[in-house]
């Protein structure tokens, strides 16, 4: 009797376990587990598209319908996100012009899979408004800070050559933007090549006057890349992230007191700040074209000739048709 009791009990255990694993994968089948995605890993920095899809949710909701759990990671500029796409941490990298340029002449195997619009009206040059500082001709012998590697570069190389100097004729400070910030705001630098936020945050807040803009020098635009490998084995993904980025620049675009008080909040700036930012630039994004390309091999060309990159490149060579 206790031996056909002991016999009862095991099958009972058998036939509790048997139907949790069938609630448990009947759930997992219905309520799709995060396991059951493909992470998508996007580095970008604050304010960029990138940062606007992440903040505003809509886009890792439709990738997540697709398959694809989105990871989003922060980085200070793009020279740290391109080191990151060669190391594989991130699998697409938002970063502006010059970024691919240095990375592609240093050996990284990279794809260009989407370009933005230009952010030109919002990147410059800044200085203080009692500088003495007037026209670019004054600049010669002056603290110059500006981010190596970075659009910053490009064009402060391009100003200088508008203005018939050449880089010996000022002194070139190398800084992350935070750090030229607040150089800036204590005067130990006398001007500050940039770009949006930190442009009408310097306007705005620290008593700054924008001695030229990019307009005409460098369009400065966003670009998604990849690197080559997974550009090649994930066309698909690439695919959906240009199509969903698109919807959420076209609500930018269309939206902008929302998008103002959606930045303003995540970026934890004043409103003053990020409406200065947002209403001088315009949102959207398209598939690389022959015009674009070219402008990137501009600032590879300038660059290679100027020594700061000692390989010529290609720019073609790394589009993503």
């Amino acid at each position: 009797m206790k031996k056909q009791s002991n016999w009862k009990k095991i099958g009972l255990v058998i036939f509790i376990v048997f139907w949790i694993g069938i609630v448990f994968f009947g759930f997992k089948q219905v309520g799709g587990g995060s396991s059951d995605l493909t992470t998508v890993t996007i580095g970008y920095q604050k304010a960029d598209p990138i940062d606007i899809a992440k903040t505003r949710g809509e886009f890792a909701k439709k990738m997540k319908a697709k398959g694809y759990k989105v990871v989003f990671k922060e980085f200070k500029d793009g020279s740290s996100l391109l080191q990151a796409l060669k190391s594989g941490s991130i699998d697409y990298a938002r970063t502006g012009d010059t970024p691919p340029v240095t990375a592609q002449a240093n050996g990284t195997k990279l794809t260009y899979v989407a370009a933005e619009t230009s952010k030109a009206n919002g990147s410059g040059i800044v200085v203080g408004k009692n500088s003495g500082i007037s026209t670019l001709s004054d600049l010669k012998g002056k603290k110059i800070a500006y981010t190596k590697n970075t659009s910053s570069e490009y064009l402060l190389r391009k100003v200088l050559k508008k203005a018939g100097l050449s880089t010996s004729d000022v002194t070139m400070v190398n800084m992350d933007q935070s750090s030229a910030s607040v150089a800036f705001s204590k005067g130990k630098i006398d001007a500050w090549v940039t770009w949006d936020p930190y442009t009408a945050q310097a306007q705005i807040k620290q008593n700054a006057k924008l001695l030229i803009s990019g307009k005409g020098l460098s369009n400065n635009r966003d670009f998604i890349l990849s690197s080559k490998s997974y550009a090649k084995n994930n066309a698909e993904v690439s695919k959906y992230l240009v199509k969903y980025l698109k919807n959420d620049m076209q609500w930018a675009q269309t939206h902008h007191a929302k998008l103002i008080t959606m930045l303003s909040k995540s970026l934890k700036l004043s409103k003053s700040v990020v409406k200065k930012m947002v209403e001088r630039r315009s949102y959207s994004i398209s598939k690389m074209n022959s015009s674009i390309t070219k402008e990137q091999q501009k600032i590879a060309d300038l660059f290679y000739e100027e020594g700061v990159i000692t390989k010529k490149i290609k720019v073609s060579d790394d589009v993503d048709n």
